[in-house]
């Protein structure tokens, strides 16, 4: 290992060492080589698109002990590459991420950089609520596509809040969005004299709707628990050091989005959307409503497990008792 002093000899003896070890992909990369080269330009501070120019550049005592640490530990510990240099890619931006937060991943990025096409048409949105926003990838991601729009973030877990909180800093938008803390939609009841003034709240506590007093949320972008119970007894150890209440929502993986399609239409504005991402577990939301017709995103860029509804369809659906 003493001859291994360059950038490239350790991101060439990283994925060596990867493609041998019992571990599994799936937190931004798929194949040893991009996985060694997100571990070590990732630790060293480096740009993840760094030219190859630099490759040969001589790395100090410090910083190989960091790297072998670091892939001792990945190995070992089975712990996803993003944790361990707390850096990660998301839609093309960078974000902090520790064990507080899920890793992003989700394919609604795909969905945001398209605007919603085809399912939103016309003006653009002016309200977006990243639900469970975790890391706060999502909503930061929609302000830097929609620049126009006023972003919420909403999180039942004040840590994974903590977490938001560093990425907005990060791109200075800490003083435009709020955070709210709160179980799903109730975060947004609870914040409405902040955001909206005492009328609205006091109006909202009389019983108006949400949309009523505030004019509601155009994109409600959620990318909610939706593992099942039982799988994590059989989920790869990399996927054991996220928070498991970010990931399972009872045996179906659907407690929580149950409770979001019932309520979700009241906080929607009247051309308003929920982007609804429930993964592996879409078949079981099928199941679950026969009687609704979800409209699956078509994805090009892997994932699945993504669905849009409209304000118009969840409350139809509500009162028709489908849901």
């Amino acid at each position: 290992m003493q001859h291994l002093s360059t950038l490239l000899d350790w991101i060439r003896y990283a994925a060596s060492r990867l493609a041998t070890a019992d571990i599994a992909y799936g937190h931004g990369t798929d194949t040893p080589l991009d996985e060694a080269a997100a571990l070590v330009l990732g630790l060293l501070n480096l740009p993840y698109d760094l030219s190859p120019t630099y490759f040969p550049a001589h790395l100090t005592a410090d910083e190989i002990t960091a790297l072998r640490n670091a892939l001792d530990r990945r190995v070992n510990e089975r712990i996803p590459v993003p944790y361990l240099p707390h850096r990660t890619l998301y839609g093309g931006y960078e974000f902090y991420v520790d064990e507080r937060v899920l890793i992003p991943r989700s394919p609604i990025a795909e969905l945001i950089e398209r605007g919603l096409s085809p399912w939103w048409q016309g003006d653009a949105p002016e309200t977006i609520l990243d639900l469970c926003c975790g890391s706060g990838c999502i909503g930061i991601l929609a302000q830097i596509h929609q620049p126009q729009a006023d972003i919420i973030l909403a999180d039942i877990d004040p840590d994974a809040l903590a977490v938001a909180a560093k990425n907005l800093a990060r791109y200075q938008l800490s003083d435009s969005i709020p955070l709210l803390q709160g179980d799903g939609l109730a975060a947004l009841d609870a914040a409405i004299a902040d955001l909206y003034g005492t009328e609205a709240a006091a109006a909202r506590a009389q019983g108006a709707t949400y949309r009523d007093v505030t004019g509601g949320i155009d994109w409600i972008l959620c990318n909610p628990p939706y593992v099942e119970e039982g799988e994590m007894d059989d989920i790869a150890a990399e996927y054991r050091h996220e928070p498991r209440h970010a990931l399972t929502s009872g045996a179906d993986g659907l407690n929580f989005t149950r409770r979001l399609l019932h309520t979700a239409g009241d906080y929607l504005s009247e051309r308003g959307l929920l982007v609804l991402e429930v993964g592996m577990s879409g078949q079981n939301l099928e199941d679950a409503y026969p009687d609704a017709a979800f409209d699956w995103a078509e994805l090009t860029r892997g994932g699945a497990g993504v669905c849009v509804i409209s304000a118009d369809e969840l409350l139809a659906w509500r009162d028709a008792g489908i849901v």
